[in-house]
């Protein structure tokens, strides 16, 4: 059953959270306890899907959080190297070939092989979700995808090859691209498409969250289990200000009773 968003402000006791890491978090307060509980809320075997709160990042650095993510960190406690960050809202899904690095750096990350990987777990999300011909835009890199390699190469040297790598080895998903960034989501929210394999994190997350701030949901591809978690941060600065909105959570929680229903 979907939680609706009029039973955002009520409390639920988690009773499937073992005793011992209730112990361990009640017990130390500092900004560390949240990564040591989730990774012995893991460990217990006891969860059929993970599904937490916002995290302030900085807080998390500042304890010697030694990953730049939450996806990287639920990543490595669960010892899986295919891994992928993924976000929905509203009509638009994406998938991040990159996620947390410095916009410098992703000309160079983003090889033939990562396209490919990254595009096979978007394609099985989708088949998990019940759409068994997925049609998935892969963006460009550069401004108007390039423009015949006269605005960069990366098109023509990465991302076509790992296109046609993935048409050939997912025949049930329909790949179209590259995808000038520019107009690609105004077509993906009109339905041409059902998700976008995004080649950078700001590429996929600013359209996302300017069509569906309010009610968008990360999840971690690749786990073991289901993870999902609102894809928004914490806003300290409206606490108990009764300004916050509980949908974004509320969302997330129904997508991990979905997910973890399959």
């Amino acid at each position: 059953m979907a939680i609706r968003p009029g039973l955002g402000r009520r409390s639920y006791a988690p009773r499937s959270i073992p005793e011992d890491c209730l112990r361990e978090w009640n017990t130390n307060a500092s900004a560390s306890r949240p990564a040591l509980f989730q990774a012995n809320l893991h460990r217990s075997q006891r969860a059929r899907h993970w599904l937490h709160w916002t995290k302030r990042c900085n807080l998390f650095g500042r304890a010697r959080f030694a990953f730049p993510g939450q996806t990287e960190f639920f990543a490595a406690r669960s010892e899986v190297a295919n891994f992928a960050m993924l976000l929905t809202a509203g009509a638009i899904t994406v998938a991040l070939v990159t996620t947390h690095i410095p916009l410098r750096e992703v000309p160079y990350a983003i090889t033939k092989s990562e396209i490919v990987r990254v595009g096979k777990l978007l394609t099985n999300f989708l088949w998990t979700r019940g759409n068994h011909r997925p049609r998935i835009a892969v963006a460009g890199l550069n401004p108007h995808a390039g423009e015949s390699g006269k605005l960069g190469t990366e098109e023509i040297e990465r991302i076509t090859p790992a296109i046609e790598q993935l048409r050939a080895a997912e025949r049930e998903a329909e790949f179209d691209g590259p995808i000038s960034p520019d107009t690609l989501f105004f077509h993906l929210v009109r339905g041409h498409w059902d998700a976008a394999l995004c080649m950078y994190h700001d590429q996929g997350l600013i359209p996302l969250k300017l069509h569906g701030f309010d009610v968008g949901v990360n999840v971690t591809l690749g786990l073991p289990f289901p993870r999902t978690s609102p894809d928004h941060g914490t806003a300290f600065d409206i606490a108990g200000k009764n300004r916050a909105r509980p949908d974004s959570m509320i969302a997330a929680i129904n997508l991990a009773v979905e997910l973890g229903g399959k």
